[in-house]
């Protein structure tokens, strides 16, 4: 004990003497956590406080609130003082949310982790070895999740960087958006910096209020919160006058050339024939474009850089266009608007970012994003690429997203079949599966097409120790079992919801003399066979019955509940012959698109899965009357399912959707 007491102190004052980080929290949770830290420094309670904040962990990334309080230190100094009975667990998948926060607070915070003792050493590593500002991370904070993340930022500085978000509100984040959105906030942190929340705001005609809300929203889910949220918007009168600005100084010019036409230019390396005209005649057709008249919506205005260039991206780009659809913020103020390759770098700089992070297939437009800023004559940004989260089977555009909503092919943004945080969250993935799985791909700039089979084994492991269990029996061919010694007089017996996870409630479970039997499993028992009957006990198959198909229709039983479950084969499923059953839906859900790799030039229309939803009737046991929406449960023996339509009367079922568990799937579409 006193080591650990030892080890706290000396985290403290690093943390206080390095970071000047301020732990002192009057919170009645700090209070709590640190009176129950002690668990993790007693032999036979150890193991249980690691399951207790395993689970106390699965949504959170701090033990309080959204930042580090003294409670995670202490926590921290007890399993670090642990030693081998820390490490052990640390290496398995036993803990995998305690794993995960701790391994978080050491790469986040290197001044705990160079404190803490080195591995096969009971001193701390400031002990082991002289401490220097340089020294790499020990091997505590490298480990698989977050190892990927020990990258340095071009030009850090500790306290000084700052990053931002800037989503588009066109639609809902996407899969994609979250892992941008969680590395910007990793980044801010690691730096002691800030975070800059910007809606990228240029695009009228596909921008609304719904989606901006949505995007608050999904960031809120994320547990990634901004120091401040800001529009490019905001900066409209700026962005047209440095517009002008760089007319008046020859480093743009207006241009009615049709947009195929100059598209076909800029790939052959032709000028434009409006390249070389005045700054006079630019200036009047610039005025034209502001008034929104007719020859205005006609032009453009292009930067003027280097038409020969191999990179496509410098030859002279967009920067303003005309549109009259009404601004979301602004409704009709403004008849032009910004291009994002000409105010994303200009509102960059003038809000202080240090580092823009963007995914790698912007890799190519690094040049123009720095043109751009040298010609505004503004201060340098720093540009820092990470690969993009591809997955197979999946479209993440927004545009092709918005065919689907349009076209009626799903129910909105949210549907469980789209990429979108919401959907895949209603489709039953955990935020802390998403962080989890996002953490591991790390910071890294390869590009990956990734198989969805991982991130659901992430979550089943999440779910799978503390989600409850139900029964449901497929209402098609449903069989019903008449016990011969069964009980007359029904009866209840009150359950553990789970077996080995008490908080997750209890149920009722009705014993009848009649119960029901999936069709699957009554056609596979024989006369004569001894069977399980799950949470009852065994029975004895005395008669199958069949009809001139050979379908079981019904089947005689006997119970002989002291039988060894051991002895036999089959373990049953069941459901009394009770009114209180609740009809159930049961969802299966498919990809959208049968080809695993869409091509920049191919049709996604063309490769449309023609069936993406497969509904099944069944009966649900009554406890599933509590279900409310968002709940995750197991089917005995069929799966994990996500509630998505509660209980609301018994003419209308309960909507349960299947939540993948990880094992490899069969290609989409009909097989």
């Amino acid at each position: 004990m006193a080591d650990v007491q030892q080890l706290l102190s000396l985290i403290i004052g690093t943390l206080k003497s390095i970071e000047g980080q301020s732990l002192v929290s009057n919170s009645s949770e700090v209070d709590d956590w640190l009176k129950f830290a002690s668990s993790f420094g007693v032999g036979s309670e150890f193991e249980g406080a690691c399951a207790y904040a395993n689970s106390y962990l699965t949504l959170r990334t701090f033990l309080v609130g959204n930042e580090l309080t003294i409670a995670d230190i202490t926590v921290v100094a007890y399993l670090a003082g642990a030693g081998p009975r820390w490490e052990s667990f640390r290496k398995s998948s036993k803990f995998p949310n305690l794993v995960r926060w701790y391994n978080c607070i050491l790469a986040q915070y290197a001044a705990i982790a160079d404190v803490l003792p080195r591995r096969g050493s009971g001193k701390p590593a400031a002990e082991v070895s002289k401490p220097s500002s340089t020294a790499a991370a020990p091997d505590e904070a490298k480990e698989k999740v977050d190892g990927s993340f020990e990258v340095d930022l071009p030009g850090a500085e500790m306290g000084k960087v700052c990053t931002r978000f800037p989503p588009e509100p066109s639609g809902y984040l996407h899969i994609g958006h979250a892992k941008a959105a969680l590395l910007n906030q990793f980044f801010a942190q690691k730096y002691k910096g800030r975070l800059i929340i910007r809606f990228d705001d240029t695009n009228p005609a596909k921008e609304k209020d719904e989606f901006v809300e949505s995007i608050l929203h999904d960031l809120e889910t994320l547990g990634v919160k901004g120091d401040v949220i800001t529009y490019t918007s905001d900066y409209f009168p700026q962005l047209m006058e440095m517009c002008e600005k760089l007319i008046k100084e020859g480093k743009a010019y207006v241009d009615d050339t049709e947009r195929e036409q100059m598209q076909t230019e800029r790939k052959a390396m032709i000028e434009s024939k409006c390249r070389n005209q005045s700054v006079e005649e630019n200036l009047i057709l610039w005025k034209e474009m502001i008034a929104g008249s007719p020859r205005g919506v006609q032009c453009c205005v292009r930067a003027k850089m280097d038409m020969s260039n191999p990179n496509a991206s410098l030859r002279d780009p967009v920067y303003y266009r005309c549109n009259p659809a009404p601004h979301l913020r602004v409704g009709s103020k403004y008849k032009v608007y910004p291009t994002y390759d000409f105010a994303c770098p200009y509102v960059d700089s003038i809000e202080g970012v240090t580092h823009a992070l963007r995914s790698s297939e912007y890799h190519d437009r690094n040049d123009q994003y720095y043109r751009v800023l040298e010609d505004m004559q503004l201060r340098k940004v720093h540009v820092w690429d990470f690969s993009r989260l591809n997955f197979v089977y999946t479209l993440l555009s927004k545009r092709k997203l918005q065919w689907f909503v349009d076209n009626g092919r799903v129910e909105g943004w949210n549907d469980p079949r789209f990429p979108t945080v919401q959907g895949i969250i209603r489709r039953g993935l955990t935020i802390e599966a998403l962080k989890q799985f996002i953490l591991s791909q790390g910071a890294s700039k390869n590009l990956n097409l990734m198989e969805w089979d991982k991130l659901w084994t992430i979550n089943k492991k999440i779910i799978d120790p503390i989600c409850p269990r139900h029964t449901a029996v497929l209402s098609e061919g449903k069989v019903l079992l008449d016990l011969s010694n069964g009980p007359e007089t029904p009866f209840t017996r009150v359950i553990l919801r789970h077996k080995k996870y008490e908080p997750a409630g209890k149920k009722a479970s009705v014993f009848t003399k009649r119960i029901w039997l999936d069709h699957a499993d009554a056609t596979a028992v024989s006369e004569g066979e001894e069977v399980t009957l799950m949470d009852w006990g065994n029975c004895f198959i005395r008669k199958v019955e069949r009809d001139q198909y050979g379908l079981v229709t019904r089947l005689q039983g006997e119970l002989h509940v002291e039988g060894s479950v051991k002895t036999t084969k089959l373990k049953l499923t069941w459901l009394p012959e009770f009114s209180e059953l609740v009809p159930v839906t049961l969802v299966d859900l498919d990809h959208l698109i049968v080809k695993k790799k869409l091509e920049e030039n191919d049709d996604f229309v063309s490769v449309l899965n023609p069936v993406t939803r497969i509904e099944t009737s069944a009966l649900g046991d009554s406890n599933m009357r509590n279900l409310q929406r968002g709940e995750i449960i197991q089917l005995e023996r069929k799966g994990y399912y996500i509630c998505d339509v509660p209980f609301l009367r018994s003419s209308k079922p309960i909507v349960l959707i299947s939540i993948p568990d990880g094992r490899q799937q069969k290609p989409p579409g009909p097989q």
